[in-house]
């Protein structure tokens, strides 16, 4: 199978990037669908609003309904047709990106897609994952190519709660180890195809400049301040991470992430929280070097990833809800398929385990 190497038609990441969105879109078309929730648009509305007025295209905002879910799709591609809208626009964070996506796909229409957040590498792919409407995982949804814009305001981003932006490291930091175990394995990228050296080394930079200037980014947000440390961060979280895991693939990490949604008590943290975690799962699963291990937990320690049951929102890990996460993480068709040797829910429960140890002995 060929090497495929997939990325958006056009990254722009900037302070105030947001006033030049619609002269970006109207070169995709002339009236805009601006999917986003009712506090992003009392955020970021009128900034949007200023950005259209002196370009020949039009936008109509609608309200996210809060999940990413097949019922959402349909409820927004019934408004496109009854407005006529011709590009969609998503702004917010993850699941609201990952629904414009999803419904520019159906209606076969342009995306431009402008997180407000930096908390997941979901912006640049083409995928949407699906949930259910209670927020349980229900399938990915692989796109047919990438959106034609994303555009990152490093201005609004900067403002947002500390804790997004740190869980967008937390899904960062699986991108490197997850595209290892799948350059090892040699497994089929999200992208259709086998993983490229220029993928592979992106998943690397991300993951290095995570442990650069994470806990710089981490310290200069919670002092309100935009530093260069804060713009690398917020390229590592979405552009590195988001060709890294896509041309080069998602394995353990991801898997149990989606295992751990079984669990409603899991539901209160973040995507990247939850990652993090399994990312962690991940390496104990490997068993790679305690020095790899120690950085690992060090750096979640530092910015406060998740790194026990307790912290991920198990208080109670009977047998059951292990077992439950271990089974949702080895189903059929989840990337758990994509590590180097065979996993069964039982070296899952091990692992996870063996994880909520570790994180209890570093946090000792």
């Amino acid at each position: 199978m060929a090497k495929v190497f997939n990325s958006p038609s056009k990254y722009v990441q900037g302070p105030d990037a947001l006033s030049d969105l619609g002269g970006f879109v109207a070169r995709l078309g002339s009236k805009a669908l601006v999917l986003i929730t009712a506090s992003g648009k009392r955020r970021v509305g009128d900034k949007i609003e200023a950005g259209f007025a002196p370009v020949d295209a039009a936008c109509i905002f609608e309200e996210f309904g809060g999940e990413c879910s097949k019922n959402e799709v349909a409820r927004l591609r019934d408004v496109v047709a009854e407005k006529g809208c011709d590009v969609i626009v998503g702004v917010g964070g993850g699941k609201t990106l990952d629904t414009a996506k999803a419904v520019a796909f159906y209606e076969s229409l342009p995306v431009a897609i402008c997180p407000t957040i930096a908390s997941s590498d979901a912006p640049c792919s083409a995928l949407s994952v699906l949930y259910t409407d209670d927020g349980a995982f229900d399938e990915y949804l692989f796109l047919p190519s990438n959106p034609n814009l994303v555009l990152m305001d490093t201005t609004v981003i900067a403002a947002s709660p500390v804790r997004l932006t740190v869980s967008g490291m937390g899904d960062a930091l699986a991108t490197y180890f997850e595209a290892r175990a799948c350059v090892n394995s040699d497994a089929d990228t999200c992208a259709g195809g086998k993983s490229t050296l220029a993928a592979y080394a992106l998943a690397k930079l991300c993951y290095e400049t995570l442990l650069e200037d994470g806990l710089k980014a981490k310290i200069a947000l919670d002092a309100g301040a935009n530093t260069s440390a804060v713009d690398h961060i917020v390229e590592a979280n979405t552009l590195l991470s988001g060709i890294g895991f896509e041309s080069c693939g998602l394995a353990g990490a991801h898997a149990i992430h989606n295992g751990l949604t079984l669990l409603p008590e899991t539901h209160e943290l973040y995507h990247g929280e939850k990652v993090a975690f399994g990312t962690l799962t991940q390496l104990v699963l490997e068993d790679v070097p305690t020095d790899e291990l120690e950085e690992v937990l060090d750096f979640c320690c530092e910015l406060g990833l998740p790194v026990t049951f307790a912290q991920v929102g198990i208080e109670d890990p009977t047998p059951e809800k292990l077992m439950t996460v271990a089974q949702g993480a080895c189903a059929e068709g989840d990337t758990m398929g994509n590590m180097p040797f065979e996993v069964t829910p039982q070296m899952v429960v091990d692992a996870l385990k063996g994880a909520d140890a570790l994180g209890r002995a570093a946090l000792a």
